[in-house]
């Protein structure tokens, strides 16, 4: 096994961050002068349209989710909401513990990384930002592909770009989106990232999974030693 193929949300960022995801969501539509809740709805009403890019990016998509729920917002407003989804987008994007260390670990052992995300414009806009960004080598957005998981050209697009086949890659999840049935299918070996300390995250995952993986692991850190198993053994 020669690199490594991670989801994002719920696997790489902290899975509270998940929790907290209406809250930022109603703020923005606060901004915008429309109800929380309303927000919210037409948010959620449009998730898998807005990860494979339907409605542009994160200004053109506030915008129509503006108009949506019957809300004409002005250029300024416009701005400021843009700033209030973008500072909450960062907020539940944040990394869990002890990820980029184990990430810069995983590097130094050898190990091509990617990132396959199934993720909407604010991951993709600030990813040069992302503390996740120089640690991986190939990052695989939905919203960029304009097809999302378990799409078999995601996880050929992954291996492809890091230059490896897909029998030589790990794929790391926490279930969302049917990806370890999709990494099964596709030729890379799955491992599902348990979440054990977060049982409150399971509710938050869009299409779970029915693929349960030879290997799991409850917290990233585990990889290090799961990582070790010869090939010969796997």
């Amino acid at each position: 096994m020669r690199a490594i193929v991670f989801d994002y949300y719920g696997t790489l960022s902290n899975p509270a961050g998940e929790s907290e995801r209406r809250e930022l969501y109603s703020r923005t539509g606060e901004v915008l002068g429309i109800d929380g809740d309303v927000f919210w709805g037409a948010m959620v009403d449009t998730f898998r349209e807005r990860i494979i890019g339907a409605y542009g990016d994160t200004r053109a998509t506030l915008l129509a989710m503006a108009r949506r729920c019957g809300v004409d917002p002005s250029e300024s407003v416009l701005t400021a909401a843009l700033r209030a989804q973008l500072d909450g987008a960062r907020h539940t994007q944040r990394p869990r513990p002890d990820a980029v260390k184990t990430l810069t670990a995983l590097r130094e052992r050898g190990f091509r990384l990617a990132l396959m995300s199934d993720c909407s414009s604010e991951l993709v806009e600030d990813w040069p930002n992302n503390p996740f960004a120089p640690l991986i080598d190939a990052p695989v957005f939905s919203w960029r592909e304009r097809i999302r998981k378990p799409a078999p050209e995601l996880y050929a697009a992954a291996a492809s770009r890091l230059g490896v086949s897909l029998a030589e890659c790990w794929y790391v999840g926490d279930g969302g989106g049917r990806e370890l049935r999709g990494a099964h299918d596709a030729g890379m070996r799955p491992v599902l990232v348990t979440n054990a300390a977060h049982p409150e995250a399971a509710q938050h995952r869009a299409d779970p999974d029915d693929h349960l993986p030879e290997y799991s692991v409850d917290d990233l850190p585990e990889l290090l030693d799961l990582c070790l198993i010869p090939a010969a053994e796997l």
